[in-house]
């Protein structure tokens, strides 16, 4: 069973750094693509970013595009979300995404400007960051 698992949220202040990180198992990692997403009450869930399996292809939502960064390592199973200059309308809960893509498709999703929650199947619990004014 693929289990996904977010952490690294947490309460930072406006301006502040912060780095999320994401496990996944019982999956060949280096076959896998990978997404960040957030959701606040009331909205709906959106692609923060979003990484190819060899890390070559990436998307970034226009909001975070010079301030947050993805990256993975395959020798861990583990992608990350460095996220730089933190403002208070990134306060969200932090969800990990991960979706087999051994044919690269989320290049052609990425190509499209945007990364939909629906190409990921497994998911994780979310991670709470906070960004206060």
């Amino acid at each position: 069973q693929v289990q996904v698992v977010e952490s690294g949220g947490d309460l930072v202040q406006t301006g502040g750094s912060l780095t999320l990180s994401c496990t996944a198992s019982e999956l060949t990692f280096g076959d896998t693509a990978m997404g960040w997403f957030r959701q606040v009450p009331g909205k709906e869930r959106e692609g923060v970013a979003c990484i190819g399996r060899k890390g070559d292809i990436t998307y970034y939502e226009d909001s975070v595009k010079g301030r947050f960064t993805v990256s993975r390592d395959n020798n861990k199973n583990t992608v990350y979300l460095h996220m730089n200059n933190l403002r208070p309308e990134d306060t969200a809960m932090y969800y990990c995404a991960a979706d087999h893509d051994i044919h690269d498709v989320l290049k052609v999703v990425v190509g499209t400007a945007r990364c939909p929650p629906t190409f990921f199947a497994f998911w994780g619990q979310g991670t709470q960051v906070t960004v206060s004014s």
